[in-house]
């Protein structure tokens, strides 16, 4: 049925019903193409129609560059006039390191306004539509807003709770163990798998592993082939015990690297690793988990969105018990390696109640060569940034 509430003009007849949603559900694809290159901005992406035909489209492509209705408005030039503008994120009203997108708006001459959310930065929240309507423009929000949250969880996060997103990512056996009873993990997963990986990697801003992952792996946690982030290397590291020679280390001064120490690590230690390049972040806290979210605030702090944990088993059991694993990313690969001693992704004292345990919700599963890929969103997180399951979806049509 006809969404006739927001349109003055629907009381003359004979205007044309359009479809909000199928030029939202444009505006976010359009949006997507920012990830990894607009952080800690949000995705957004814009299109203008006109008679029920697209005269320009627009995303934010880059952090700093022009938000998505600006390029939109850039891109359909005089046909803007009079047009349809939607929007997977309320337009901004604030001067940052662009003008506000109202005022842009405003001038185009853009006649009706469809929002898929509010933004919730407090510098807009709510008064960009506000501001649009008062102008005498036409605007209607909550067209695919499950949707629009969704694609920008890790950005409502990061503004609603000054935490990043967390993603956790394993490869395991087919029984669920990480390595074989010797400790040996390379390679469970596949070549398939690996790259999968490796694009990841490439659009987070931070990728952490404990110092025993450091000490069996000798990893580099750099994504090959370069993404479009260039993430800082994070290792848990309580007495600074990362070694010198470490690639890690090594290549400090080439890719960020941050080592976490304890109050108690020695300062002789800390001395040596800054010397090379690294930057060491002492904690104050002792207890894991505790010490977890005092990573997690200043990660927030420093505007990063995107944290991918990759181990090893008492890292990841330190994360998950915090609650702030919002995303994981699973390999799993067809082999059975066994074994009481065997670890598990999932260390430390674990959860003593099915109740309190995290609840994810995924995705159809994956190919990837001969493993199989599994992504779960915690269900916990989803209710948090405002995406009920089950909500009810928005109506369809609308009037142009």
């Amino acid at each position: 049925m006809a969404d006739r509430t927001q349109c003055p003009m629907a009381r003359n007849g004979g205007e044309k019903v359009i479809d909000d949603e199928k030029w939202m559900r444009r505006a976010i694809e359009l949006a997507r193409q920012g990830r990894g290159h607009v952080e800690p901005n949000p995705m957004v992406g814009c299109v203008i129609v006109r008679e029920d035909h697209v005269v320009g489209e627009g995303y934010h492509r880059q952090f700093g560059g022009p938000h998505a209705e600006v390029d939109a408005i850039q891109h359909a030039g005089s046909s803007a006039r009079g047009a349809v503008l939607y929007v997977n994120l309320e337009p901004c009203c604030h001067t940052g390191k662009t003008p506000p997108c109202t005022d842009a708006i405003l001038r185009a001459g853009i006649r009706r306004v469809v929002v898929a959310m509010k933004d919730p930065n407090p510098q807009v929240a709510g008064k960009g539509i506000e501001l649009l309507r008062n102008a005498g423009l036409v605007v209607r929000v909550g067209v695919l807003e499950k949707e629009a949250a969704l694609l920008n969880a890790a950005y409502l996060k990061l503004i609603t709770t000054g935490l990043p997103y967390v993603h956790a990512k394993w490869a395991m056996s087919l029984d669920g163990k990480i390595a074989t009873t010797t400790g040996r993990s390379r390679w469970i997963s596949s070549e398939q798998s690996r790259a999968h990986a490796h694009q990841l990697r490439g659009l987070v801003d931070a990728i952490v592993v404990g110092i025993n992952t450091v000490f069996s792996d000798d990893p580099l946690l750099t994504p090959r082939p370069p993404g479009p982030r260039t993430p800082v290397r994070i290792v848990l590291d309580t007495r600074g015990r990362i070694p010198l020679e470490s690639q890690l280390v090594r290549t400090a001064r080439e890719a960020p690297v941050v080592v976490t120490v304890g109050p108690d690590a020695p300062s002789e230690r800390v001395a040596r690793l800054q010397e090379a390049g690294v930057e060491v972040l002492r904690l104050t806290q002792t207890d894991r988990c505790v010490r977890v979210l005092e990573l997690l605030n200043e990660l927030g702090r420093r505007q990063m969105t995107h944290v991918l944990v990759e181990g090893g088993s008492e890292v990841l059991g330190s994360f998950f018990r915090t609650g702030e694993v919002d995303e994981v990313h699973v390999y799993v690969a067809p082999k059975v390696l066994g074994g009481t001693s065997a670890l598990t992704p999932v260390g430390g004292p674990g959860f003593p109640d099915l109740y309190k345990t995290p609840l994810y919700q995924f995705d159809a599963p994956v190919q990837t060569g001969p493993d199989v890929y599994l992504h779960g969103l915690n269900v916990r997180m989803l209710e948090r940034v405002g995406i009920a399951i089950g909500k009810t979806p928005s109506t369809k049509q609308s009037v142009a």
